[in-house]
C-alpha cells in the first residue's frame, strides 16, 4: 500500500493547552480511501489529533493538509462537510430519529427529504421504520449506527471515528465494524478510527498509527502490530504499557 496519495497529511504538528504539551511534532498521513486505525495508551493525544482535523482545535505550530489544501484555507462549515466525526458517546438531541438525522442540514438552513433519510438509515443498517422512533428507546448499537448515519448526511470524504465500539456488546460491535468496512469499500470514504482494541486495529485497519505521549512512535501497514520495530510499541502490544 502506498501513502503517496494522502487524504490527511500532518506536518510537524504541535499542540499545547494551558501550558501542557499534548501533541509533539506529529508528522504522517491518513492514506486516501483506506482505513487507518490509531492506537496507543490513554492520554497519547489521539482524540486531540482528531479534533484538529475537524477544526475543533487549531495547531500551535505545523500544518494539517486536507486533500492537499491547508486546513487553515477551509471555512469551518466546509471543513466539517469534508471531515465528519463520530464519537464514543453518540450524543443525541431529544426527539425522533428523523429529527436527529436532519440536524446537520438543519444547521445549514436546509431540509432532509424522507427519501434521503431512509437511504441513510439503510446504509447504517437500520430500517426506515426507525425514523419515527424516539432516540431514548434505541439500544447502544442502534444509537451508534444513527450517529454514523447522521455523520454521513454531509457525504464527507473523510470520516473520523473515536472509540465508537468501546461500550458496545460483541454483536453490536461486529455490526458496526461491518458497517464501517462497507462504507469504506462502497463509497471509497477515507476512515481514521481510534480504538483501544488492538485486534480490531489489526483486522479492520489497512494502515495503523501508534501514538504515545503525544508523539507518533510507529506507523505502517497494520500487520506491523504483529512484530513492531519499536521497543516501546512492542511493550505496548504485549500489555506492558497501559
Amino acid at each position: 500500500m502506498t501513502t503517496a496519495n494522502p487524504a490527511v497529511c500532518f506536518k510537524s504538528v504541535h499542540f499545547s493547552k494551558e501550558g501542557t504539551h499534548i501533541l509533539r511534532n506529529v508528522t504522517g498521513v491518513f492514506p486516501k480511501g483506506q482505513i487507518t486505525t490509531v492506537v496507543g495508551p490513554s492520554g497519547a493525544g489521539k482524540t486531540t489529533l482528531f479534533k484538529l482535523c475537524n477544526g475543533l482545535d487549531s495547531p500551535n505550530d505545523g500544518d494539517i493538509f486536507i486533500h492537499d489544501s491547508s486546513i487553515s484555507s477551509y471555512n469551518p462549515v466546509e471543513l466539517r462537510r469534508n471531515v465528519g466525526i463520530a464519537l464514543q458517546k453518540a450524543t443525541m438531541i431529544s426527539g425522533t430519529v428523523e429529527k436527529n438525522l436532519a440536524l446537520p442540514l438543519q444547521l445549514q438552513g436546509k431540509t432532509l427529504s424522507d427519501e434521503r433519510a431512509g437511504e441513510l438509515l439503510d446504509i447504517a443498517g437500520l430500517d426506515a421504520s426507525f425514523l419515527d422512533r424516539d432516540v431514548k428507546d434505541l439500544s447502544g448499537g442502534q444509537r451508534q449506527k444513527l450517529s454514523i448515519a447522521r455523520t454521513l448526511v454531509n457525504e464527507p470524504d473523510i470520516l473520523l471515528l473515536d472509540e465508537i465500539t468501546s461500550s458496545l456488546d460483541s454483536v453490536s460491535r461486529q455490526d458496526v465494524e461491518k458497517l464501517i468496512t462497507a462504507i469504506n469499500q462502497d463509497y471509497g470514504t477515507t476512515i481514521a478510527w481510534i480504538t483501544h482494541d488492538l485486534q480490531q486495529a489489526l483486522t479492520i485497519g489497512d494502515y495503523t498509527w501508534v501514538m504515545m505521549d503525544g508523539e507518533v512512535v510507529e506507523t505502517g501497514e497494520s500487520n506491523f502490530l504483529i512484530e513492531p520495530q519499536s521497543e516501546r510499541v512492542k511493550q505496548f502490544v504485549e500489555g506492558e504499557v497501559k
